[in-house]
């Protein structure tokens, strides 16, 4: 394919299981106007011998490991299409994914673009959970292309594409990670390009997490949304305070319900129930049960990291990569 429409990019770091369902999806879809660059992002479990297994232009690259980012910058660099498009390694795509969003793309151009992600029904119970947590409108405010939107929408890298001419007028992504999603999308947007949430185009995030990693996960995007925020003071949101507040608010409640009374912990409750039954509204009651825990982990982990790094860096005035140096990937 000389001229693809879609160049998808897909860095993967030691997951060929991963890899092979991924490739699976991309095999079934109904339309297939796109090529695919597999950058091997220095692993030492190798994609490599899935190119064969399938009848897909699969162009794989190996290097050095240089982190996502500079993997995605790395494909960018050889693709052939007229859009690049990124996924996790440990997405799958439905099979009227392309067909759904060459429509889209047909009808609005936009320069820029993401869509949502949702769990499958085959995902364990804990990914489901996970899933609602970081999908859920009661526990992000709708940020990742919900259907209630609070926030002026950022395509993340698990579902992101963009026109060749936007990467060559703003370049690629940086060196930080977590966080060099939101970063490039808010280079794009400030370069006046037209970014849109495409709702059709869906894909099944595993999140192969348990809640021990999803907590650090989500720490992490806590600190970097600070980090953010002061690289782009103007996209400073109401919406990113709130796990801080909701983290504040129930160290609260638990001292006032030790201290004065127990029924300091009834908005809490109350807080957790409204979690569960919308939970339960399109998952099964233990999904909802294990959506409650994973709401809390999503806020108060957050919250934490969020408020650590308003300390290091606002009260304390130090440099991002000194506060947070391992946030900062150095390429080999």
């Amino acid at each position: 394919m000389s001229n693809p429409k879609y160049s998808i990019i897909i860095p993967v770091f030691n997951r060929p299981d991963e890899m092979r369902e991924m490739l699976e999806s991309l095999q079934n879809q109904t339309i297939k106007p796109f090529e695919i660059v597999l950058v091997e992002d220095g692993s030492t479990q190798k994609s490599d011998f899935l190119v064969d297994q399938f009848n897909l232009e699969i162009n794989y690259y190996y290097k050095p490991n240089t982190g996502p980012g500079d993997s995605r910058n790395f494909g960018m660099g050889k693709a052939k299409g007229n859009y690049f498009l990124f996924f996790d390694s440990d997405c799958v795509l439905p099979e009227d994914y392309f067909k759904n969003l060459d429509m889209v793309i047909d009808l609005t151009n936009p320069d820029a673009f993401g869509g949502p992600d949702t769990a499958h029904s085959s995902f364990s119970n804990v990914q489901k959970a996970i899933n609602y947590a970081m999908t859920s409108f009661f526990t992000t405010g709708g940020i990742r292309g919900g259907k209630k939107q609070l926030d002026k929408y950022q395509p993340r890298s698990f579902n992101m594409g963009l026109k060749r001419e936007v990467y060559e007028a703003v370049g690629g992504f940086s060196d930080i990670h977590p966080g060099e999603d939101p970063d490039l999308s808010f280079r794009i947007i400030k370069a006046g390009y037209k970014v849109s949430l495409i709702r059709e185009a869906v894909v099944f995030h595993k999140r192969r997490i348990d809640f021990g990693k999803f907590m650090k996960q989500v720490y992490k995007f806590g600190v970097v949304r600070v980090i953010l925020n002061r690289w782009y003071p103007d996209t400073r949101k109401l919406v990113y305070f709130l796990p801080t507040f909701f983290l504040v608010g129930v160290l609260g409640l638990v001292l006032w319900s030790v201290k004065i009374s127990v029924y300091g912990l009834v908005p809490l409750l109350v807080y957790t129930g409204v979690i569960f039954i919308d939970a339960l509204r399109n998952n099964s009651l233990s999904v909802a049960l294990l959506a409650v825990p994973a709401s809390l982990i999503q806020l108060l982990a957050y919250g934490f990291g969020f408020l650590k790094s308003q300390f290091q860096l606002n009260l304390l005035g130090k440099a991002e990569r000194m506060a947070f140096p391992s946030f900062f990937f150095d390429k080999k």
